[in-house]
């Protein structure tokens, strides 16, 4: 499971025009589930993001997480995240989940952040979507929990 998560000052996410998802100060994570994964990883990786220390504490430094700001996060499912585009001019998503066990995942993920006190709001589940975001820094970063057996 790969996160691409952004600290933001405000993000939304539109679906034919219309918001169905925004947060203010926090945090926008786009999600994409691969094959192998399951809700371990789910699980392990909203904690991870939940505690990721990447907002600035008094001193300026990146010392907080999402918990100790009382962020809010709008979560997108990103399937592309799980491309391949190492050979030839077009991306190979054979390693994405199924579409399935994608949305459940990805709705476990969003589950596991709302357990641990976390305002969440999230996109629609393989819609064609508008994301909007003002990035804070620019704060970006990449973070994976692999299945157990992944290389």
């Amino acid at each position: 499971m790969k996160a691409v998560v952004q600290r933001v000052s405000r993000a939304a996410v539109r679906v034919d025009g219309a918001v169905v998802g925004s947060c203010g100060p926090g945090a926008l994570v786009l999600l994409g589930v691969m094959k192998g994964d399951a809700e371990g990883e789910a699980e392990r990786l909203a904690d991870r993001v939940a505690r990721f220390r990447f907002f600035r504490d008094a001193e300026g430094r990146m010392n907080e997480s999402l918990l100790d700001q009382g962020g809010e996060v709008l979560v997108v499912s990103q399937f592309t995240l799980a491309a391949d585009g190492r050979k030839g001019r077009r991306p190979s998503f054979d390693r994405a989940a199924p579409p399935a066990l994608a949305e459940e995942l990805y709705e476990h993920f969003v589950g596991r952040l709302r357990s641990l006190g976390l305002r969440v709001e999230t996109g629609v589940f393989g819609a064609m979507m508008e994301v909007e975001l003002t990035n804070d820094g620019p704060v970006t970063f990449l973070l994976e929990e692999p299945p157990p057996d992944a290389p």
